[in-house]
This record gives structure tokens, sequence and C-alpha cells, in this order.
């Protein structure tokens, strides 16, 4: 058994080497970014699998490039070439360390995004002279969501109150009021962009189901693809006023084999739906752009993670699927204290639950609670305006403190433990 999987991890490598010496052949000619344009650096250590965490950025810094021009700092070949094809936000390929240095010099990046906590991110925070802002890739009451990395960065751009509350238990000797800017939820903004919905607007009941994956522990066993998922599609096609929207997370059946099978089931009993039933329109999504389904859906079936809280922005009726691992590890200070939850056990009586969430008038009064203490004002407009007052005042403190220390001699920044390590571990890791 031992020798099967070396063998396995051996060729992965072999493919991963050979994937990634041709990426970055692809990459070799593309012209660098223009000198001196870039005020804003969106930095991205991680590959394709997890490019899922910056897509949700795209729209909204987008809409800030137009007041103060963004760069994607990617250090993935795979990541890279993906960013090149989709994203709205110029890119540069910063594989090596000389490559970034070569960017922090030729460009004007006074303030740096961050999406995650990946440990390359210390590559970069190792440039001073600029804010280091933690922007994250979602709001949520994770345990990733009170991590005392936090206090790595200059500044955090928060969601709001129950984020500030969250981390307050958590951080000792935090400045909140300085570091930590609610903003709400910008996405929220751009989740209906006029595009046509992908199919008719009829009578049907519009079912999100977005689980998230199966974790790679038990503590963050949440993903309910194998638990609830095939149950919950199967009922709700057979109630025949029903119209799902499936949207598994792009990890999903990575770790465990059953939970992929359990994935590609419900995959094929839509496709067999709509096949039996040409008024069905049943979606399977797996597509870069999240926004839509969170706006359009009448009622999100989610698991615990991120888009309980991106649901949350839109305002509009959700349940959460109580987790089947015994071991997972539920927050109870926070939204998933009064949320409407959805247990494996109700079998076939979920398309039921599903529909009664979405008339319950008690469930849509505490769901309004629920919104403004996690995001505010979510008035279309007003997020993105909180967005961008937030970089403005960051780009002016930096104005500040660039006039303070004017006159201050040029400091050496070339890392050279950092090139050093680099030249034994010399494959992008997609």
């Amino acid at each position: 058994m031992g020798l099967r999987t070396d063998a396995r991890r051996a060729v992965k490598l072999v493919r991963n080497v050979v994937r990634s010496r041709t990426d970055q052949r692809r990459l070799a000619g593309v012209r660098p970014p223009e000198p001196h344009r870039y005020r804003i650096g969106v930095y991205f250590a991680d590959g394709k699998v997890n490019l899922y965490q910056l897509r949700q950025w795209y729209k909204p810094l987008a809409t800030l490039a137009e007041r103060h021009p963004v760069l994607i700092l990617s250090r993935a070949s795979g990541a890279a070439l993906a960013l090149r094809d989709e994203s709205p936000i110029p890119v540069a390929y910063v594989r090596r360390v000389a490559d970034l240095e070569q960017v922090i010099h030729e460009q004007d990046l006074h303030l740096i995004f961050y999406v995650n906590q990946n440990a390359k991110n210390f590559q970069m925070m190792r440039y001073g002279r600029r804010w280091h802002v933690f922007i994250n890739h979602g709001e949520s009451d994770k345990m990733y969501m009170t991590t005392n990395q936090f206090k790595a960065y200059d500044y955090a751009l928060i969601a709001g109150d129950a984020a500030r509350a969250r981390l307050e238990k958590v951080l000792w000797d935090y400045d909140f009021d300085k570091r930590a800017i609610p903003i709400g939820r910008p996405q929220a903004d751009h989740y209906l962009d006029g595009r046509p919905l992908p199919y008719p607007q009829d009578d049907r009941e519009v079912v999100l189901y977005a689980p998230t994956w199966e974790g790679d522990r038990g503590a963050a066993a949440y993903g309910s693809i194998a638990s609830h998922g095939v149950e919950l599609v199967r009922s709700l096609i057979a109630s025949g006023r029903h119209r799902v929207i499936y949207r598994p997370h792009p990890r999903s059946g990575v770790v465990d084999h059953e939970y992929g099978a359990a994935n590609r089931e419900i995959m094929r009993m839509l496709e067999q739906a709509n096949a039996a039933d040409a008024a069905a329109h049943h979606v399977v999504d797996t597509g870069p752009d999240l926004g839509w389904q969170l706006a359009a859906a009448d009622v999100a079936v989610v698991d615990i993670s991120a888009m309980v809280y991106d649901r949350l922005a839109a305002g509009r009726p959700l349940l959460v699927t109580r987790p089947a691992h015994r071991e997972a590890q539920i927050d109870t200070g926070g939204y998933l204290s009064a949320c409407e939850w959805l247990d494996a056990a109700d079998g076939e009586a979920m398309a039921a639950r599903v529909s009664e969430v979405a008339h319950d008038a008690d469930a849509l009064e505490r769901l309004g609670y629920w919104v403004e203490r996690y995001f505010g004002d979510t008035t279309s407009g007003v997020t993105t305006a909180r967005f961008h007052a937030a970089v403005d005042g960051l780009m002016a403190e930096w104005e500040r403190f660039a006039a303070l220390h004017a006159t201050d001699p040029e400091i050496d920044e070339h890392d050279a433990e950092g090139e050093a390590a680099e030249q034994s571990d010399d494959v992008d890791v997609d």
C-alpha cells in the first residue's frame, strides 16, 4: 500500500513539473506591466484550485481600478494563465522573488491586498513603505475568520459588526478602531449585472444549492453533498415545483472519493431531469462567476461556509445544512445561533422544508436582523461607496507618511534568503 501511494505521488510530482514548465514557457514572452502605473497590488500566491478566492473580487476591483489602478501579482504559472484569460484586472506573473522585486521597483504600489493566508504572503509582506491590507475571500463564522494572523497586516477590511465582535474575542491588544475597517460586502452590488438568467421566468421556485467541499479534518467537515445533497436534489426534482441551481465547491471530492461520487450523482440526476422535462431548466453551475445565483434564487441551501454570508448579503431566504460529521465545530454565537437549519434526517421532506422557509414571516424577520448585523446597510451602492472610502482613506494615510519620510535614505530591500529558498523549490504548485 505504501509503495503504491509513493508511486502515485511520484507520478503526480512529475506531471506537476511538466505542466509547470510548460506554463512558464507560455508566460515567458508576456510583456511586463507599464511602469509606474499601478497603485494597488493584489497578491495571490495560490494555484488555480483556489482562484475562487480571487474571482469574487473581480468586479469590485474593476470598479475600484477606475479610481486607483490595480495590478494582480500571481506567483503560480497556472493561476497566472487563468487570470490572464478571465480577469478584468491586469496580471503580473511573479514566480521568483526577483520577479516580485522588479515589479515593486517599477510600480508605485501603495496598498497590497491579500485574499487568503498563504504562507508565501510573508514574502510580500517583508517590503515596507506600503500598507498591507487583508481583504479576505468571504465572510463567515469559521475558525479561519478568527486567526491571529490578522495582526500580521497593517489593516483589515471587514464586513461589519459581527466580524468585529468575532475578532474581539481572540485578538488581544489589537486596535480595532484603526486597523479593522468595516465595508460591508461590495460583491453584493454586482450580484445581478444585467445579463439574462439561464432559465425562463416562470412560477417555479428557484433553489440554489451551493455546498462546500468535504474538508480536510473532522472539525471542518461542513460539506453536505454526501449527507444531504443527493436526497435534497431528488426531492426538489420530484416536487415538479422547483428549479435547482447546483453550484458545487471546486474542491469537492479532493479528499473523499465517496463525496466526489455523490457530487457526480447530483449532476447526473439534474441532467436526467432536464431530459425528462423540457420546462425544468435545472442548472449545474461550475462557472467562474458568483453573484447572480445568490440574488436570483428564491431560496438558497448552503453549508457552513462563506456562502452563508454571501447569501445573507443578498437579504433573501436561506437554509443552512446541519453538519452530519460529529466532530464538525459550529459557532453558536453568531447567525448560526438563529439560522434556519436543514437536517439530513428531513429526507423526502426537504423540498417542503425549503418552501416553508421561503414564506415564513418570522424567519424573514430574523433574517433582516442578521443581515444588518453582518453587513450594515445593504442598499445598492452603499457598500461599494464604503469600500472606496476605505481605500481612499488608506491612500491618504500613505501620502501623509510618505511626506513625513520624504528625506529618508533608500533601503536595500533585496530578499536574498527568499531567493535562496526558491532554488530548491522551483516548481509552481497549482
